[in-house]
């Protein structure tokens, strides 16, 4: 007889990509109630609570968090943010050009400046003094904080720009020059204003990690009412023997981080949506 086609068993059944889906979501769910139960069980939270959220400690950083070390930060923020802004667009534009000494140039700043760690840039900015006798940067410590986020930023920028510039369709600079404007003024009045709307969402990423990166200013040996949050949450740490103030210092940077990711992120979707 000829061999009868073999059935698989009922107990054996092959899953169904989804009922697999169901139970690999079940057991990352059980992984991580035991994980979450664990931590509950044996962290030591009154130790926790002692060294990291001490509310007597916390009420020592006010108002001076808000006054002086949140203000500085934006200070910095926004200052290093219009400088890479404003350089970023010119660095995209020589990166475009078709002066070969320009794109060289473009080129050469923005891959020494994203391949650097942010940190040594701002040791470097410390020693221009030495190197430069009698060179000081204009805005004394504000003016060093910014030029250092703004050197840094402009070389990320200058690629988000680049970005936006090419998505602009050509057409858009051909219809401007069919009605008489020069390249120049085609590409201030229409390509530029056109890439600039398409990059505003990496355009806020990148204000979030400018943020992130004004507590490298410490490292420019700020004090008193120089001081950004991290500097600021450290040497209360430092007063007091006590982790609150960072931890306080980090909520703040959160109370201003989030809600820009946030917005970043509408303003993504939204752009998709237009598409």
């Amino acid at each position: 007889m000829a061999d009868q086609p073999k059935t698989a068993e009922p107990g054996r059944a092959r899953l169904s990509p989804r009922k697999k889906q169901q139970v690999t979501r079940g057991v990352q769910y059980v992984v991580l109630a035991v994980a979450l139960v664990a931590v509950v069980m044996y962290a030591d939270w009154g130790s926790l609570a002692e060294n990291f959220a001490k509310i007597d400690v916390a009420k020592e950083a006010l108002p001076d968090l808000f006054t002086v070390a949140l203000r500085n930060t934006i200070i910095y923020t926004v200052g290093g943010f219009l400088f890479a802004f404003v350089f970023g667009l010119l660095l995209a534009l020589m990166r475009l050009s078709q002066v070969l000494p320009y794109r060289w140039v473009a080129v050469l700043y923005i891959e020494i400046f994203r391949g650097l760690p942010a940190l040594l840039i701002f040791l470097m900015i410390t020693f221009l003094p030495l190197a430069l006798p009698g060179f000081q940067v204009p805005g004394g410590t504000y003016g060093q904080g910014i030029l250092g986020l703004g050197l840094v930023g402009a070389a990320y920028q200058a690629e988000v720009f680049r970005a936006g510039l090419q998505a602009v369709p050509k057409g858009q600079t051909e219809a401007a020059r069919s009605l008489g404007m020069s390249a120049t003024r085609a590409q201030v009045t229409v390509v530029i204003p056109q890439a600039i709307r398409m990059v505003i969402p990496p355009t806020t990423n990148q204000f979030v990690s400018l943020l992130k990166d004004s507590s490298l200013v410490l490292f420019l040996g700020v004090s008193g009412e120089y001081v950004e949050l991290a500097k600021f949450g450290n040497d209360l740490a430092s007063q007091f023997a006590n982790a609150t103030p960072i931890m306080v210092a980090g909520i703040t940077y959160l109370i201003v981080t989030i809600p820009l990711g946030y917005l970043a992120s509408r303003l993504e979707g939204r752009k998709g949506r237009t598409r």
